[in-house]
């Protein structure tokens, strides 16, 4: 994949393949029987379905990146190098009835769910044509099962199981999934999440996608003991995969939702890998400077785009092939950002529809009528 000094980070501008780590994402997909019988299904459609949905979400973010640079957009949430924890587990779903409730860092669900390119970027341009019509920031879509990504980090745990209940109620062969990030285990509804999850056997997946870092807190700070014993604690069905290794994920998530639909209850997989940035771009320097260098590194080496592609080219998918679908991955992105830029001046919502109705009225600010043009 083609790399950009100053939008990419650092460690991946030059990157190249480790054989020994190209090796050990090899040995992954062969290690476990059930796992690799389950990635044997997946015919060259659906590997480079894969592929072409890791590259999209990296560009998605490449565009959201140049957008800060120039000031577009005041900061955005990325998800660079953690392309693999959320392409594969929505490639692992059945996406035209399952449901997912995305953490901000997981914008790839957005689209690999269904949604356009063109409305997602509306929705960070805060103009009509975006899902919430300028209001939020914070955007979903039902239609393509994707519930809003809210802010309160660990809340879409007690939400999902409750939709994955609805779905076991109305006898719905449909699974519900959200991801969680090492620093949201720490909050009360994750917990009483999982627990009541458990207790209703509610046909849900929960990732926990440990990339070692809570905002500015490293894992080892907020952490004590090991994710793998928490499923055992809930009765929960538990899992683990390499989240740097798209294949893995899928194969982790895909067990667990085959058995969520299959009347097996609610699953915590627990994913491992690493945020290449800050909390959001405007923390990049500061997340340099607190953790170390060491891990950025070791984490750099493990690209999962990177990692994949030379494990395509090891099952006889060229290079040649593999920049085709990238080239026309970059030309929809690009085109779907140029469409939401130049849209952008006309659709610009007005002050008077800037609120949610019937709610925001409530509790509106001083004065903040005013500022919206409106009589107080």
């Amino acid at each position: 994949m083609h790399r950009y000094p100053g939008i990419d980070p650092p460690e991946y501008v030059d990157w190249k393949p480790d054989r020994r780590l190209v090796d050990r994402f090899r040995k992954t997909v062969e290690a476990d029987r059930a796992r690799r019988a389950l990635i044997a299904t997946l015919d060259e459609d659906a590997l480079l379905g894969l592929y072409a949905g890791m590259v999209r979400f990296r560009v998605h973010d490449y565009t959201l990146k140049r957008w800060v640079k120039r000031g577009v957009i005041s900061k955005a949430w990325l998800g660079t190098g953690e392309e693999a924890v959320t392409v594969g587990s929505v490639h692992a779903l059945e996406r035209d009835r399952d449901v997912v409730a995305p953490m901000i860092r997981n914008a790839g669900a957005c689209h690999e769910m269904g949604m356009s390119l063109e409305t997602m970027f509306h929705g960070y341009l805060g103009t009509d044509g975006g899902p919430n019509h300028g209001v939020d920031g914070h955007f979903g879509d039902l239609e393509h099962g994707v519930l809003q990504p809210i802010s309160h980090v660990g809340v879409m745990v007690p939400v999902i199981t409750g939709i994955a209940h609805a779905f076991l109620m109305r006898k719905e062969p449909r699974v519900a999934l959200t991801w969680i990030g090492d620093g949201a285990t720490k909050t009360a509804q994750v917990h009483e999440g999982l627990n009541l999850a458990a207790v209703l056997k509610a046909p849900a997946v929960f990732v926990v996608q440990n990339n070692q870092v809570a905002l500015g807190t490293r894992l080892e700070q907020h952490q004590v003991g090991d994710f793998g014993v928490w499923p055992a604690a809930y009765g929960l069905a538990g899992g683990v995969a390499d989240g740097n290794n798209v294949l893995d994920v899928w194969a982790a998530v895909k067990q667990a939702a085959d058995r969520a639909r299959e009347g097996g209850g609610a699953s915590l997989v627990r994913v491992e890998t690493f945020r290449m940035g800050g909390h959001a771009t405007h923390d990049e320097a500061e997340a340099r400077a607190t953790f170390d260098a060491g891990l950025f590194r070791s984490w750099g080496r493990r690209d999962p785009i990177g990692l994949y592609e030379a494990y395509l080219g090891g099952e006889g998918m060229g290079a040649d092939r593999l920049a085709a679908i990238e080239a026309e991955v970059t030309a929809d992105v690009e085109s779907a950002a140029e469409r939401a830029s130049e849209a952008r001046a006309e659709r610009t919502p007005a002050g008077d529809r800037a609120e949610y109705a019937g709610f925001s009225a409530g509790v509106r600010q001083p004065g903040l009528a005013s500022r919206l043009g409106q009589s107080d």
